[in-house]
């Protein structure tokens, strides 16, 4: 991981391995403990880094990437929700814009667990009509889970945006999607054969995966393994060249973006049964 998050000052002390920092204008929680080294945006509840003791950064961020308020970070974890894509404004929803609360954290001596919280807001009304408190849990060690919980009386649709680095994008595969596929890109469905290898650009949801995806990646010699819970699509993503915003030129070479995603079944969230969508990494 860049060492940029741990040489920035600390604005409050959390605990013994989590601070409160700032990153250009966005708050940051900075994460040192002896499992993993990490990094969340209290705007969006974002983790944009986390490397586990004896390992490489595991998520991709653009060294593009612009810390300001309201602005999406291009990289980490985004989280999508209460829609995901260019259905309504803003695109993937306005939770990865807003301002989260950190209400909740805890350290032993496996890593560190974060929970932070997004309410019904007067902003929040003049993008979405409901009232809602939704949560997302981060736990930070030698694995790493996020799990978003939706309460309220509503649906929604969801992903988490997963963006991880890998050696160049050519040589990866990606096993575990099942048979078929909807290409957002050609407007087409397809069948899989085998594993996924990328042809960039990509942009393709998954409805019949398997709870585990496994990205092979022989330009840093590992595989990630993403265990989805809740999902009803895995969706990957690369934009190709010339890419998108907050990207540099050949930057998509460098990730994979591998989704655990909620869309084509939406969540229910009704009252005492919060809708929830998560997943675990781990590198071997």
């Amino acid at each position: 991981m860049s060492d940029r998050f741990f040489g920035l000052p600390v604005v409050r002390t959390i605990s013994a391995s989590v601070s409160e920092r700032r990153l250009d204008r966005l708050p940051v929680l900075v994460i040192d403990h002896p499992r993993a080294r990490a990094a969340v945006t209290l705007q969006g509840a974002q983790l944009i880094a986390w490397q586990p003791a004896g390992a490489e950064p595991v998520l991709w961020l653009s060294e593009q990437a612009r810390f300001e308020p309201g602005r999406a970070v291009r990289g980490g974890v985004p989280i999508c929700w209460p829609w995901f894509g260019p259905v309504a404004e803003p695109s993937h929803g306005f939770a990865r814009l807003l301002p989260w609360e950190l209400t909740e954290s805890g350290e032993d001596g496996s890593g560190v667990t974060l929970t932070l919280t997004l309410r019904e807001s007067e902003r929040s009304r003049t993008y979405w009509p409901h009232a809602f408190t939704a949560r997302v849990t981060i736990r930070l060690g030698l694995e790493c889970a996020i799990d978003l919980e939706a309460h309220g009386d509503h649906e929604s649709t969801a992903a988490l945006h997963s963006y991880f680095r890998v050696g160049d994008i050519d040589t990866v595969t990606v096993a575990g999607l099942g048979k078929t596929y909807l290409d957002d890109l050609l407007g087409t469905e397809g069948r899989q054969e085998g594993d996924l290898a990328f042809t960039t650009p990509l942009d393709r949801v998954y409805p019949q995966a398997d709870d585990v995806s496994l990205i092979n990646d022989p330009g840093r010699g590992r595989t990630i393994e993403v265990r989805h819970r809740g999902q009803s699509d895995v969706v990957l993503w690369n934009p190709g060249e010339p890419g998108c915003t907050d990207l540099a030129a050949g930057g998509h070479h460098g990730f994979a973006c591998v989704e655990t995603a909620r869309i084509r079944r939406p969540l229910v969230s009704a009252p005492g049964h919060p809708a929830r969508l998560g997943l675990t990494v781990r590198v071997g």
